[in-house]
């Protein structure tokens, strides 16, 4: 579970624990918290650990990977690692622009690529993909973000083609606005009945809801697919 200190990325681990799979959480500056959600997992009944990687980081991805896989192949797959620098793309930098796409894509490919193997040869695996609805229908300001998305849902769809017959389904998971705490300054209560049909913000344990399905047996026939969680947003 890449991106797995935040607020989304915690409620996938726990929902994830709750149906007996052991989850790696993965961190890079949010290690601390990492290691209090793998506490709270365990405290629960559940099983977690820890890895902590720059999913930028070529080399350091590779490396970690590497050493993970000694222990078996790794099963479901969720990547939720991501970052947003937000600017009018006229007055973008470029060092804005890439990092944006290294990170959400090229991490993307960074760690999904090695376990991809290790996953076909037990011929069953689940590859998550977090995304948002920016890569959808755009957002003003996000030119970035929602290229690497769009980008990450075009990749998602290639790869379920590829490995589909070996039991292995890649599905996406877009969320619209959903109650982080963050998301209060952009969106407040009086914005929200305007922008979301549904009349509501979105809460972190119905996107981990979705994932834990798509990670389960009953959803076998369900891959190459790009899921809105947005309350009618999209």
């Amino acid at each position: 579970m890449t991106g797995g200190s935040g607020v989304i990325g915690a409620a996938i681990c726990r929902a994830l624990a709750r149906t007996g799979v052991h989850v790696i959480i993965h961190a890079h500056r949010g290690q601390a918290r990492a290691q209090v959600l793998a506490q709270d997992i365990a405290a629960e009944g559940g099983s977690a650990s820890v890895t902590v990687f720059d999913i930028a980081d070529d080399q350091q991805v590779a490396l970690v990977i590497q050493g993970l896989l000694e222990t078996g192949s790794i099963q479901i797959l969720v990547n939720n690692a991501g970052t947003h620098q937000d600017a009018l793309m006229a007055g973008m930098v470029l060092e804005t622009w890439h990092t944006v796409i290294n990170t959400n894509l090229n991490g993307f490919y960074r760690v999904t690529q090695p376990l991809l193997l290790p996953m076909i040869r037990t011929r069953w695996g689940r590859i998550i993909n977090i995304s948002s609805v920016a890569g959808i229908i755009g957002n003003k300001g996000q030119a970035n973000y929602a290229a690497a998305k769009a980008g990450l849902h075009g990749a998602s769809k290639s790869l379920a083609l590829e490995v589909a017959s070996r039991g292995v389904t890649v599905n996406v998971v877009a969320p619209g606005v959903i109650d982080t705490g963050m998301s209060q300054e952009v969106f407040p209560p009086e914005r929200i009945k305007d922008v979301i049909p549904s009349g509501r913000k979105g809460q972190p344990e119905e996107v981990a809801a979705l994932v834990t399905y798509l990670a389960s047996d009953q959803a076998s026939y369900i891959t190459g697919q790009v899921i809105s969680i947005s309350g009618g947003l999209c």
